[in-house]
């Protein structure tokens, strides 16, 4: 009954920010909750080559799963670049280029609020990483996230491009992407950027706009494991400032939750989501496993004693 509840009173969304620190209170007020439990687990095997077959690689073991244990009190869910992208309307230029805004929309619908509900009832933490801008002063979280950042070095050293390379740059601008007519949508659309409604942090949730952040975060709540949702998951969630590729190199593990993430798709890999399928591969073997929505949630409300 208190399911029904819960997904009756979300639908009413301007509700469901004061519904969730309600329900992070009660967690801190003393639910009995169990720390480590066992949640089953996406794995990649990524073995034996099978060199009797015309293509060995056909005789790696491929997609697993297990039960495989989770610490509850060391883990995070990120929540990472979910963007309210307007309507196609507003911005057709931005839609015209990152293809995967309809679906990202859903997933923001109709994941989110189950995924983050159940997060924020439990001692998992939620991170949220974000893009620099004006938008994120609103935030408490991201002040808090900048202090504990202070004495973190940031120095990268940039190659300064010559005419003939920036001529380079701006012809993939031009040509690769966004392409020339989408431009002036695309700056229009960052111009105005802000969490999706969905996704809004709580005013206690950590908000990182670069490693240096989300790796202080981590560190002052003793996180040493990230499960990422949001987008795209072969692209921003792996190599922008924050992503799991930085994270990995911080000794943190990083997965990601099938049902919360989507991917950049192509002419050629639209239609099947086969830059998805690719995105959450590399995630298997270079940094953590791959979790089913429903496998994650069941496993944290089992939690509870």
């Amino acid at each position: 009954m208190l399911e029904i509840f819960y997904n009756e009173f979300y639908k009413y969304k301007e509700l469901a920010t004061f519904l969730d620190e309600a329900l992070y209170k009660n967690v801190k007020i003393g639910w009995p909750l169990m720390s480590i439990i066992k949640i089953p687990a996406y794995y990649y095997q990524q073995f034996d080559a099978d060199y009797s077959l015309d293509v060995p690689a056909e005789g790696f073991g491929g997609w697993k799963k297990a039960d495989l244990e989770i610490n509850l009190d060391k883990t995070a869910v990120v929540v990472m670049h979910a963007w309210d992208c307007g309507i196609r309307e507003q911005y057709p230029g931005w839609y015209n280029t990152v293809e995967y805004i309809p679906r990202a929309n859903d997933i923001c619908s109709n994941i989110f609020p189950r995924l983050l509900r159940t997060v924020r009832n439990s001692s998992l933490k939620v991170f949220h990483v974000a893009v620099q801008g004006e938008y994120l002063e609103r935030y408490p979280g991201y002040d808090a996230a900048v202090k504990l950042a202070e004495n973190e070095s940031r120095s990268l050293d940039m190659i300064e491009g010559d005419p003939v390379v920036k001529k380079l740059w701006e012809f993939r601008s031009d040509y690769v992407v966004p392409g020339i007519n989408n431009k002036k949508d695309v700056s229009s659309g960052f111009k105005n950027l802000d969490f999706a409604k969905e996704a809004r942090p709580l005013e206690h949730e950590g908000i990182a706009a670069n490693a240096e952040q989300l790796f202080a975060l981590c560190r002052e709540q003793g996180v040493n494991h990230l499960v990422y949702a949001g987008f795209a998951i072969n692209g921003c969630l792996l190599v922008s400032p924050g992503g799991i590729i930085d994270m990995v190199r911080r000794g943190l593990m990083c997965s990601a939750i099938r049902q919360a993430v989507t991917a950049i798709e192509n002419k050629e890999t639209a239609r099947n989501e086969l830059g998805k399928e690719l995105g959450l591969w590399f995630v298997s073997i270079i940094s953590g496993f791959v979790y089913d929505i429903d496998d994650f949630i069941d496993g944290i409300l089992s939690s509870h004693q």
